[in-house]
Order: C-alpha cells, then sequence, then structure tokens
C-alpha cells in the first residue's frame, strides 16, 4: 500500500509541476490553485508513505516519476523538444524508479 502511495504522489507531482509552468510566475488563479492542490496531496502522500518505507529508495522513485512524467507530459501536450536522446533518458529513469521500487523494503 506504501508504494502505491508514492506512485500516486509522484502522479501528483507531474501535476503540479505542469500547472507551476501554467501558472506563469503565479500570476493565472487555476493553474496556481490546481498546482498548489497537487502539491499538497503529493507532499502529503509522500509523508503517509514514508511512515513504513525507506526514505532513499521512496523519495527516488516519487521524483522520478515526478520528473519522467513532467517530460512527457511536456512533450506531448506542451510543444517540448522530442529527441531520441531525451526518449532514451526518460526510459533509463523509468528503468532506475522500478529498481528503486523493487529494491525498497517496507518496515
Amino acid at each position: 500500500m506504501a508504494w502505491l502511495l508514492v506512485v500516486l504522489a509522484g502522479f501528483l507531482e507531474t501535476g503540479f509541476a505542469v500547472c507551476l509552468k501554467l501558472s506563469h510566475g503565479f500570476t493565472r488563479l487555476w493553474p496556481t490553485i490546481a498546482f498548489a492542490v497537487f502539491a499538497l496531496g503529493s507532499f502529503g502522500l509522500l509523508t503517509l508513505a514514508l511512515r513504513k518505507l525507506d526514505v532513499g529508495p521512496a523519495y527516488a522513485v516519487w521524483t522520478g516519476i515526478g520528473a519522467a512524467g513532467t517530460a512527457i507530459y511536456g512533450m506531448i501536450f506542451l510543444g517540448d523538444l522530442v529527441s531520441t536522446l531525451k526518449i532514451i533518458s526518460i526510459s533509463l529513469v523509468i528503468i532506475g524508479v522500478i529498481g528503486l521500487q523493487l529494491s525498497g523494503s517496507a518496515h
């Protein structure tokens, strides 16, 4: 259950990163509100998961999901540059996230 919370928190991290961009420096109301909701949700779920998980693997999985998800979202929906190297790099991050998740132990 704790790993599910980390994964969900990682997806919410993607949401807050995208909303941070869309807020244009907190000058747009609704993306700013969405940023705050996603950020609070992400940190809240991560906090709950850390009650049961080692901090290193959990934090790395959380940031990895957030980073990969944000990069993928940007390429698909925000017109970010798509390159072979970027896709390979995102794939390596995802492989690392899976490896860390498998190596993480619950208390």
